[in-house]
């Protein structure tokens, strides 16, 4: 199993993660950010990707209740 790369200095300062994506509603797309406790891009993203399933649920849940800031969802890692 591959280790995963220390953070850099710019890493470390700017802080947790998040990642960008965006899910069809209808004919359009819908903005969303999931933000990570992750100190690197590269495991924010492992950790999208690997969690897929249940990110895309949370966000078509969050869509169908509505609770959409300022044209985003904005999905937040425990």
């Amino acid at each position: 199993m591959r280790k995963l790369a220390k953070p850099t200095r710019q890493e470390i300062s700017e802080g947790p993660q998040s990642v960008s994506f965006q899910i069809a509603n209808g004919n359009s797309r819908q903005r969303c950010t999931l933000q990570t406790g992750l100190p690197t891009r590269q495991q924010a993203q492992k950790y999208f990707l690997t969690n897929w399933p249940m990110i895309e649920k949370m966000a078509r849940d969050a869509l169908a209740a509505g609770t959409i800031e300022d044209g985003e969802i904005r999905l937040v890692m425990v």
